[in-house]
């Protein structure tokens, strides 16, 4: 089997490439791999603190529940940041290449989730605390808005034909790898520190909440600067490289990609919305969920016993990821996500019947393996969905607005499906009970069966080609 990849190797039929270059296709995975996990760590950390400690140390009041909701809209802040960063780096992306575009997004990620870390808290600031813990969220959304549309190129600009979500498959890894590392890296500062009481944490001086939560914000620093050298070595696409050559670059891709593809745009916004509101119901909201106080709806498990479960769930997320781009490869991206997104809306169906803390138990009598059982379900459609979404959004678009177009895509449905999704989410447990949840995924889930069935399938497209336009 070949170990490198050349500027022909996923080239459309005569092709005017002159001789390739041959560039080592563990690069191309590293590269794509290492940035979107750190990425995504950077992301996750916040998600799991806004969830367990910055309720107690950024909002002030009584009601936890009220305070559990403030934090969240500040995790949802990200979210409005990332479609304007896909703007932004998309526009460098699709104009200078992919190569210093995803350097950028990986510098203003890393550089926020840092800050993050040293902000003083609300008791010392006062109202100056959640302002720029907003602002530095927002800013972690603009990275991660211009990070993944890059990724996902450079995986699926390199790949061999035939095998397109098979190679795209490995930024979708950075997702359950980034979770992994965030929250196991909460879990041993727990254990390590002797921290973790169900439901949601007075102020205190116990050194979790003075300085323990700090440190996977600040240690984030020493994965950015190996993402930056793992990028610094990386290649331009060859897609690209020649999309250079042949003067096929535009000077506003955000103004061509909605002159000439703005259909395909709606179509990857909503073919993503199933995809988000199922990943952050198994990670934000359920966190809030299970160790939330049951007087509130929640489960009361205690927060360390909660993050086991939560962690071992994920592991097959990630095992999941390469099975989606398998089939996505074998059977098409249109079919296969067809199926995976109807046993989604079933899922949704099932959440009254499987997590009703009347059915499910709460405190010291909830049932471990019901909570895992849910966990694992949903872990596992969210890989299949996941995996094969690197391939299925750049495939929608032109080489010389791919960049912006898939970013733009992708990161919309960000706010559509992820940035609302826990508040909302919190909201319909709190008057309505778990069942409404699940109803709200189903809900999303048969948006993105209407998007799927009058999309294009995108299996033998060619990456190479300019200005096309895709039909069914």
């Amino acid at each position: 089997m070949s170990t490198t990849v050349t500027d022909s190797g996923s080239q459309g039929p005569g092709s005017d490439q002159p001789p390739a270059q041959r560039v080592p296709r563990s690069r191309v995975i590293v590269a794509s791999l290492v940035g979107t996990t750190i990425e995504f760590y950077d992301f996750y950390v916040y998600a799991t603190a806004a969830v367990a400690v910055f309720p107690a140390l950024f909002f002030t009041g009584e009601d936890e529940t009220t305070k559990l909701l403030a934090s969240m809209a500040t995790f949802a802040a990200a979210f409005f940041g990332r479609p304007i960063g896909s703007v932004i780096f998309g526009h460098y992306g699709d104009r200078i290449g992919r190569k210093a575009t995803l350097i950028g997004a990986l510098l203003t990620m890393g550089i926020a989730t840092f800050l993050i870390g040293l902000l003083p808290t609300y008791y010392s600031i006062g109202i100056w605390a959640p302002l720029i813990l907003t602002i530095l969220r927002f800013c972690q959304g603009l990275g991660l808005g211009g990070e993944w549309s890059g990724a996902s190129l450079l995986a699926t600009e390199y790949a061999e034909e035939g095998k397109r979500a098979r190679a795209a498959m490995w930024p979708q890894l950075g997702a359950p790898f980034g979770f992994i590392l965030a929250n196991g890296f909460f879990l041993i500062l727990t254990i390590v520190m002797q921290f973790g009481t169900a439901g949601h944490h007075a102020v205190g001086d116990h050194p979790f909440l003075v300085w323990g939560w700090r440190i996977p914000f600040i240690a984030s620093v020493v994965m950015v600067l190996l993402g930056l050298w793992v990028r610094m070595k990386l290649e331009e696409t060859p897609v690209f490289k020649k999309a250079e050559r042949q003067g096929q670059k535009v000077k506003a891709p955000v103004v061509e990609v909605f002159k000439t593809s703005w259909v395909q745009i709606i179509q990857g916004t909503f073919i993503m919305l199933a995809t988000y509101v199922l990943f952050y119901l198994m990670t934000a909201w359920v966190l809030s969920f299970g160790i939330g106080s049951p007087d509130n709806g929640g489960l009361g498990i205690e927060y360390r016993d909660f993050l086991v479960i939560q962690l071992l769930a994920v592991v097959l997320f990630a095992i999941t990821v390469p099975i989606s781009g398998w089939l996505a490869d074998k059977y098409g991206r249109r079919s296969s996500q067809l199926v995976i997104t109807s046993a989604i809306v079933v899922f949704g169906l099932c959440f009254g019947l499987i997590m009703d803390p009347a059915l499910v138990g709460t405190g010291e009598n909830v049932s471990v393996g019901r909570v895992l059982f849910f966990l694992a379900v949903g872990m596992t459609l969210m890989g299949l969905t996941f995996g094969s979404m690197s391939a299925i959004l750049p495939e929608l678009f032109p080489t010389n607005v791919r960049y912006t177009g898939s970013g733009i895509a992708y990161n919309v449905a960000s706010i559509l499906g992820a940035a609302i999704t826990p508040y909302i989410a919190v909201v319909l447990n709190a008057n309505f009970g778990v069942g409404s949840v699940g109803m709200y995924l189903s809900f999303a889930a048969v948006i993105t069966l209407i998007a799927l069935w009058f999309s294009p399938e995108t299996k033998h497209v060619d990456m190479y080609t300019v200005g096309r336009k895709l039909v069914k």
